[in-house]
């Protein structure tokens, strides 16, 4: 392992339109109707092996939740015990294998995901987890393939980093070993690629993996474990079940073995796991690695020069993309009193031309929220926001549950700078903006740092360098992704590395070498060349 193999320079993957007409949507149209003309049994993967319990939940698709399109297995206390005991098992023979043919097996399930499976993998997404066809493209395709591709490049780099020679009777080396154990990756729903980098970054390292996807994702993690089996992943190496998240946890955390978890999901969830962990310390054969990325009350902060058309574009992008449910998605603003009128007048004109519906329409650039219960958290807040007279609905405000969870782009001015909805995450197509006095961005730059406990992503917009300047260094630890003249959302992989502080994480960075790097227990070996025979030194003499 000491990095003398090349693999090939990491480039990002193209993004394809889908354009009305075109080949690609002509073959992610046929994929989607492949998919769905059967109800998919969905197994969980032990040890290689499908496992189904016959206790089964449903799947249906968020914008058209009359239509069961899947089932899976849900497992039990047990079959969480057997992923343990299958990644066990697995390691030894997996951490020895040379890292190039570990890599070459991702490197593999890149190019599976660029061409044959593509249309199936972004149609499972489009299908599972509402995205329309463009967010479906960026995430579960492009954003995936990058970050096969990139952590296989860091996996080589890191391998490569060897201490300096600095003396001729002495070598000195380092040895990058997987975790002593297995690690555990806990997925959200949002992402089919944050689904899948969790557990493959951490097995690229030489680590086994049990993996425990959200139910609201299982319809393409399935697809998933397809892809990475097709690309020869030994069995036993990652385990993918679906079981109650208490009791899967209760088995995870108090096992001697569990060396670390790879989280992406709510900051609740998390604290609980981390107090757990605490708690267990004892138990444990090392100190488990906890890595994790949570939640955000992410920000636009826009100066009085800027100018309006920008703005409002970000808004739109920012806010309302894939139904707000981005971890980086705008969810507060704070517009100077000078741009606040004609903003609001434009941002209503755009949010009028947003087509609202299913994700088999490619004209719809608003689907549903991902459930019932993501549907009545963010309608409370609407409601809310409606009966309170510290809080205006200027655009949106309506909902409908009938055919699927869908609520329209909402935006509420707030009269109060830490109105609930300017603090709270929603998670949701809501947008909350504050309008502040023009000549008062210092202190609204204040503002921003104080209101919310989460930092993981914000920007600023603005046509006056002395206030970026301002901003950027007044909001240093208010988000760990800061964009300068643009929205909140969108890292790439490769340019942009992905994570957050405070309440939104361990900042981690997914998509950077630091973050393989926590998937790694170095060994530090000094080899003399020419031993000591006498125990004098000079100065004895």
């Amino acid at each position: 392992m000491n990095g003398f193999f090349k693999v090939p320079v990491a480039k990002n993957e193209p993004v394809r339109d889908y354009a009305p007409g075109s080949d690609d949507a002509k073959k992610l149209k046929e994929a989607i109707a492949d998919l769905r003309s059967t109800v998919r049994d969905i197994p969980m993967y032990i040890n290689g092996q499908e496992v189904r319990t016959g206790n089964t939940q449903d799947i249906f698709p968020p914008h058209d939740n009359k239509t069961k399109v899947g089932q899976f297995h849900v497992g039990t206390q047990e079959h969480v015990k057997q992923a343990i005991d299958s990644a066990l098992s697995a390691k030894e023979q997996w951490e020895n294998l040379a890292w190039e043919q570990r890599v070459a097996i991702f490197m593999k399930a890149a190019d599976l995901i660029a061409g044959p499976y593509r249309y199936k993998l972004n149609a499972a997404t489009m299908i599972g987890q509402s995205k329309n066809a463009y967010q479906a493209e960026i995430d579960a395709s492009c954003e995936l393939i990058d970050f096969l591709r990139f952590n296989i490049q860091y996996v080589s780099e890191i391998y490569a980093e060897q201490p300096p020679e600095n003396s001729p009777t002495v070598w000195n080396r380092l040895e990058y070993r997987p975790l002593e154990g297995f690690v555990f990756a806990l997925t959200p729903f949002n992402f089919t690629a944050i689904a899948a980098n969790l557990p493959c970054s951490a097995a690229m390292m030489g680590n086994t993996v049990v993996w425990k996807a959200a139910d609201t994702q299982v319809y393409s993690a399935q697809i998933l474990m397809e892809i990475f089996m097709k690309a020869g992943m030994p069995a036993g190496v990652i385990n993918l079940i679906y079981a109650d998240g208490p009791e899967t946890g209760e088995v995870i955390f108090n096992h001697p073995d569990f060396a670390g978890v790879h989280f992406t999901g709510s900051t609740g969830v998390f604290r609980t796991i981390w107090k757990e962990i605490g708690n267990n310390i004892h138990k444990y054969k090392s100190y488990p690695r906890i890595v994790g990325e949570t939640g955000g009350k992410d920000f636009i902060l826009v100066h009085k020069s800027a100018a309006v058309d920008e703005i409002v574009t970000a808004a739109a992008r920012g806010a309302f993309e894939f139904q707000g449910q981005k971890c980086s998605a705008a969810s507060r603003m704070y517009v100077p009193s000078n741009l606040m009128a004609e903003f609001v007048t434009k941002l209503s004109a755009e949010l009028k031309t947003m087509k609202m519906g299913p994700t088999e329409d490619f004209s719809n650039f608003i689907n549903a929220v991902i459930d019932k219960r993501a549907f009545d958290k963010i309608t409370q807040y609407i409601d809310q926001a409606k009966a309170d007279p510290d809080a205006d609905i200027v655009c949106g405000g309506n909902y409908d549950d009938s055919k699927g969870w869908f609520i329209e782009p909402t935006v509420i001015v707030a009269k109060d700078g830490k109105y609930t909805t300017m603090c709270e995450e929603i998670f949701g197509p809501v947008l909350t903006v504050y309008e502040y006095p023009e000549d008062e961005f210092e202190a609204t730059v204040k503002l921003v740092d104080e209101t919310s406990p989460y930092a993981l992503t914000g920007s600023i917009i603005s046509h006056d360098r002395y206030a970026i300047e301002y901003a950027t260094k007044g909001l240093k630890n208010a988000a760990g992704n800061f964009y300068i003249n643009d929205k909140p959302t969108g890292a790439v992989v490769g340019q942009q590395p992905f994570g957050g502080a405070r309440a939104s994480g361990t900042n981690d960075k997914a998509g950077a070498k630091v973050n393989l790097m926590r998937w790694t227990s170095m060994r530090t070996i000094k080899e003399t060349l020419l031993t000591a025979t006498d125990y004098r030194y000079p100065f004895h003499s």
